[in-house]
């Protein structure tokens, strides 16, 4: 072949034809036009990105409370059907470990906040083998300024069990619950008539867990209670969390599990330390702005 082609196919290779204008880089315009594209795709495919993690961890989340609810059956079956006990854990004083979960949640360094023992020595921890994963939302990363500065990475807890659900102690010795007259406490499995209506677990918000008893009283029973503002009125006394693209996780005596979504934009609070003050009133117009709550009342128990 020789070295004249092989030096003019290389030459070719390096430089244009004879009249062709060499491309040594962008425009500046077309470079801000890749930018701008490249910007308006982000803008499209990030928030559904998110939504899309925030579904997959609401998966995870919905398995946990179908577990625990499994675990709660398991417990009721091997006690003649009672169920667990449900009681409030206002101080340190009354916890135990007769209870389903034996702690309090905080916003300060209290071991309970990341103490597993509260967990598995509980009434619950036989029936969950130890496994403390299931009682914590992956979606749940609330931490006060203290607990960042401690270097923690969650608390342990993100799930509450209804409050009308279960033996609550003193609150419930004459057969219904002080905290909610009018309407059943229920002690035994076989008392839960509609159990795919009553939900016994669900994500609470990071503000408003503390112990593991979630109740709301329906005011229409509380004869004499008064909301915060003096009035007669409906009012969140625990509020539900709301992680889940604004829906929280709930899990029914039955067995299933649902995200329930929230109506309200006032149901939907941030998930970080101080975004709740409790009770939280509720407006009285339009009808519709108490739904949220409505709904919640109405799947923990029914009347008497």
């Amino acid at each position: 072949m020789g070295l004249k082609p092989l030096i003019k196919a290389t030459f070719w290779l390096r430089k244009p034809p004879h009249g062709a204008t060499a491309r040594a880089a962008f425009t500046l315009i077309e470079l801000l036009t890749v930018i701008v594209i490249v910007g308006v795709l982000a803008a499209i495919l990030l928030p559904a990105l998110s939504q899309a993690r925030e579904r997959s961890r609401g998966v995870a989340c919905l398995n946990n409370t179908r577990q625990l609810t499994l675990a709660w059956q398991l417990y009721a079956d091997d006690h003649d059907g009672v169920l667990p006990y449900n009681l409030s854990l206002a101080s340190t004083s009354l916890q135990t470990n007769l209870n389903w979960v034996n702690g309090v949640l905080t916003w300060d360094l209290s071991p309970d906040n990341t103490n597993p023992a509260t967990i598995t020595q509980a009434s619950l921890g036989p029936y969950v083998i130890g496994v403390t994963a299931i009682y914590h939302c992956p979606s749940d990363q609330a931490l006060s300024p203290a607990q960042q500065a401690a270097g923690w990475s969650q608390r342990i807890r993100s799930y509450s069990m209804n409050g009308m659900v279960g033996n609550a102690g003193a609150f419930s010795l004459t057969g219904y619950n002080l905290n909610n007259p009018g309407y059943r406490q229920f002690f035994k499995l076989e008392q839960i008539l509609s159990p795919g209506q009553i939900f016994v677990f669900l994500d609470e918000h990071p503000d408003s867990i503390r112990d593991g008893c979630f109740l709301d009283r329906d005011p229409a029973a509380a004869t004499g209670t008064y909301g915060a503002s003096g009035v007669f009125s409906e009012e969140w006394q625990r509020l539900p969390a709301s992680f889940h693209n604004h829906a929280a996780t709930f899990s029914f005596a039955d067995g299933h599990a649902l995200l329930h979504p929230w109506q309200q934009a006032s149901t939907v609070a941030p998930d970080v330390a101080g975004a709740v003050s409790l009770p939280m009133l509720l407006p009285t117009t339009p009808a519709s702005a108490a739904a949220d709550f409505e709904w919640v009342v109405a799947h923990m128990t029914v009347g008497n």
